[in-house]
């Protein structure tokens, strides 16, 4: 446990870079991004990053060191300081603009229009001094109303003609530069949200139509551009979106360029964790949030260890969750998951969460309207968006494909325990027979019936997986049969006497209560497995709770699996009602 009164505040949320600097936040120093981009040098620059990789930090970053009127102090100590040449030439030499568009998700497109045009009109609010100016002509400024225009009768919206949409960052680009006699500057975070959320709300031709017009007028037919940088998810086609841009610069997850300045490396975690006094913690966090390989490094999604670093301050004796999970939909993977016998196998998720490699063709150019319509690309979208991660670097297309880390795992194992209980829905009689022989006692029946329902899903192999791992998924299959269960008392990973049981169930109107402890049977030893169960079920004496609560019959139940075999012992206790 720290002081944290002497200690940085931790940025959950915060992805501005003045705001972090200045009201005494942590900042993971990703300042070299300016060195590296400065020097590499191109006209447009487009980096392709998993969601909550810091994009849009480092987007904020660049922004306060090129715009004009950049307090210098805001980089001191930082590692582009050392860069004095560069500092001299850019740090507030250039008129920004800067704008994402993570917020245009509307409904239907006209939704998203107007959520677009809110995004301009905002960004061109910053420079109402233009309307003062006598550098522009009245023309100027009636073209620069428009950009600003209120919608009368909308009142919180703003109007644009789609014309004005697809010109405004040329326009205000002109503007500005005609104000500061200086080239403009261009950012766009998240360009591709906006083509996501329509391919899911049905209107993506209209909204790939207004965005391909729109960075058009603003990367390639703009005489009043310096350079340009954008961040999103993927990188949509050229030919769909990019048509005739010049050779726009790629900063994709195969390119050793820049490959860390998004995500936390390991010497930086290992800072962050020292720092905070939680440095003992790292081997957890490393199997849990590292991982992601971006070109020849590995690289931490800072989301989470910020969040989980943040978790360890306040009580050291917390798990860690997935924090990725619940910050997104993961809509990838639940599609993936339910291609299974449509060209994803079995076999080829089994590898995966086991800790293996699959090896498949990857595609980084993608488009949104076609990305569910093969496997192949579904294989792409999930590297993309970095739920695989390449185990070592490819030899052309080819990539040999891993889970990065137990949080993705994670991820995986609950959309398959999610389609598993769909399936046992379907299945009224697998869930009346597993929780009657349960009830009974009945333990050739238990493993009957369980057996049968593993055979609805995927199985673990006996690899590099921690065990841990592999117990908690057998734990949620067997919760998903008795999900349905209404009527009785099902709990699950909760204390209980000396430790934490897996499962414990009451069925108070018969005094029944049960206990059940899963193990993964390593190399499949089944009988020591089950013998292990029982022993910890009785050692920390998980049916304190159930005798508190006059349960007079308990059954302790053992379960042990290894692939898609079980085999399950019991313990009966009998309590004296007097």
């Amino acid at each position: 446990m720290v002081d944290n009164c002497v200690k940085k505040k931790l940025p959950i949320g915060i992805e501005d870079f003045e705001e972090i600097r200045t009201e005494n936040f942590y900042y993971v120093d990703k300042t070299a991004m300016i060195r590296d981009l400065l020097n590499a040098w191109g006209k447009v620059n487009l980096f392709t990053r998993p969601r909550r990789f810091g994009k849009s930090l480092n987007m904020s970053m660049l922004k306060t060191f090129l715009e004009i009127g950049c307090d210098s102090k805001l980089f001191d100590g930082l590692e582009i300081s050392k860069e004095v040449q560069l500092c001299e030439k850019y740090m507030g030499h250039f008129p920004v603009i800067s704008i994402s568009l993570k917020t245009v998700h509307g409904i239907n497109y006209e939704f998203a229009k107007n959520e677009l045009c809110t995004v301009i009109a905002n960004e061109a609010l910053r420079f109402r001094f233009l309307l003062d100016s006598d550098k522009l002509y009245d023309e100027d400024k009636d073209l620069y109303r428009q950009l600003i225009k209120v919608d009368e009768t909308l009142k919180s919206a703003f109007a644009m003609s789609e014309a004005t949409i697809t010109s405004s960052l040329n326009t205000l680009s002109r503007l500005l530069e005609k104000y500061y006699e200086r080239k403009v500057i261009i950012l766009i975070d998240e360009y591709d949200v906006p083509l996501a959320k329509a391919n899911e709300r049905n209107y993506y031709d209209e909204m790939i139509n207004l965005i391909r017009n729109m960075l058009d007028a603003a990367l390639k037919s703009n005489q009043s551009l310096y350079f340009a940088v954008m961040t999103g998810c993927l990188r949509v086609s050229k030919e769909s979106i990019f048509t005739g841009l010049n050779n726009p610069k790629i900063y994709s997850l195969l390119d050793a360029e820049c490959d860390e300045r998004f995500g936390f490396t390991d010497v930086e975690v290992s800072q962050m964790l020292d720092y905070y006094g939680v440095s003992e913690y790292y081997d957890i966090t490393k199997e849990w949030y590292d991982g992601y390989r971006i070109a020849n490094t590995y690289v931490y999604n800072p989301w989470d260890v910020i969040n989980w670093c943040s978790r360890l301050i306040t009580n050291p004796d917390k798990k860690p969750k997935s924090y990725w999970k619940n910050s997104s939909g993961n809509e990838e993977v639940k599609r993936f998951i339910r291609k299974m016998g449509n060209g994803v196998t079995k076999a080829q998720i089994e590898r995966l969460i086991s800790g293996e490699t699959v090896q498949k063709k990857i595609e980084e150019q993608l488009t949104y309207n076609t990305i569910y319509d093969s496997v192949e690309n579904m294989w792409s979208l999930l590297f993309a968006t970095g739920y695989l991660t390449p185990s070592e670097m490819p030899e052309g297309n080819l990539v040999r494909l891993k889970i990065p880390n137990n949080e993705v795992r994670d991820i995986f194992s609950d959309f398959i325990l999610e389609l598993f209980e769909e399936k046992v829905a379907e299945d009224g009689a697998l869930v009346t027979e597993f929780c009657t022989a349960l009830k009974n006692g009945d333990t050739v029946n238990v493993e009957r019936v369980f057996t049968k329902g593993m055979g609805k899903t995927i199985s673990i192999r006996d690899t590099a997986v921690r065990k841990e791992f592999k117990e908690n998924f057998y734990h949620g299959l067997i919760l998903g049969i008795m999900f349905y269960k209404s009527d009785w008392g099902i709990a699950s990973n909760r204390e209980a006497g000396d430790g934490y049981y897996d499962i414990q169930i009451e069925i108070e109107d018969e005094g029944i209560g049960i206990v059940i402890e899963v193990k993964y049977a390593e190399g499949g030893d089944l009988d020591s497995a089950c013998k292990e169960a029982l022993d910890q079920i009785n050692k920390n004496n998980y049916t304190a709770e159930l005798k508190e609560d006059d349960m007079n019959k308990i059954l302790k139940y053992g379960i042990a699996c290894y692939k898609k075999q079980c085999k399950v012992v019991l313990e009966r206790e009998f309590i004296d009602a007097g």
